[in-house]
């Protein structure tokens, strides 16, 4: 007997584009697989981190061929313009956008950055995300060059598929070649370990902000 449902609405929220490929790419991937609502929300698009060379546009345009190859639909992407580095100057506009997504959205699961994470713009979201979606489950999910420590509280089986899936979608951003953590090498290394966790091949490990059952 299934006890817990796989959720039909969730929503990732990502303080820059390729934050929520990066935290949560596989866990996207199986739940489009499964025929689940993906909606991602992007809060900036980092324009004055976009690398020399690059049009100031570029990551807007990478995060839709990221989203598509995890099975996101169009539409259910949305890039906001806030600037990178500044998100904690705009916190009250960036609840409000929440709270008026989410009631379009209306989602069962919200996936965020780590309550744990220490770069600015993701403490912003993590917080103003608590806020906006107290009642409805959150998981935090992990990106460990940010995280001084993370608790491995959940964990979603990934199939190697999905995590093809999620390497093929970091590959989609061309501007941001180069990091380390963006390597297939260390995708797939990360999702074997927290896998080998478990007990299955490969996963990817969530905190626990909120877990509700209705």
């Amino acid at each position: 007997m299934q006890l817990l449902k796989m959720p039909e609405r969730t929503l990732v929220l990502a303080p820059h584009t390729d934050d929520g490929e990066f935290g949560c790419g596989g866990t996207i991937a199986r739940l489009a697989e499964a025929g689940a609502e993906v909606f991602y929300l992007a809060f900036s698009a980092a324009e004055k981190s976009v690398p020399e060379g690059f049009p100031s546009d570029v990551l807007r345009r990478e995060v839709i061929e990221a989203t598509q190859i995890l099975g996101l639909m169009p539409d259910h992407l949305i890039v906001l313009d806030y600037p990178v580095r500044e998100l904690p100057l705009h916190r009250q506009r960036i609840l409000d956008d929440m709270i008026r997504i989410g009631r379009e959205v209306d989602p069962d699961m919200v996936l965020l950055p780590s309550s744990l994470d220490t770069h600015q713009d993701h403490q912003t979201i993590a917080s103003e995300g608590f806020r906006a979606f107290k009642s409805t489950t959150m998981l935090g999910y992990e990106l460990p060059w940010n995280n001084l420590t993370f608790p491995t509280q959940a964990f979603v089986f990934l199939a190697e598929e999905h995590v093809d899936m999620k390497v093929k979608a970091l590959a989609s951003y061309r501007s941001q070649e180069g990091r380390p953590y963006a390597s297939e090498l260390f995708v797939t290394s990360l999702a074997r370990t927290r896998g080998t966790q478990i007990g299955c091949e490969f996963a990817e490990a969530f905190e626990v902000v909120r877990w509700v059952v209705r």
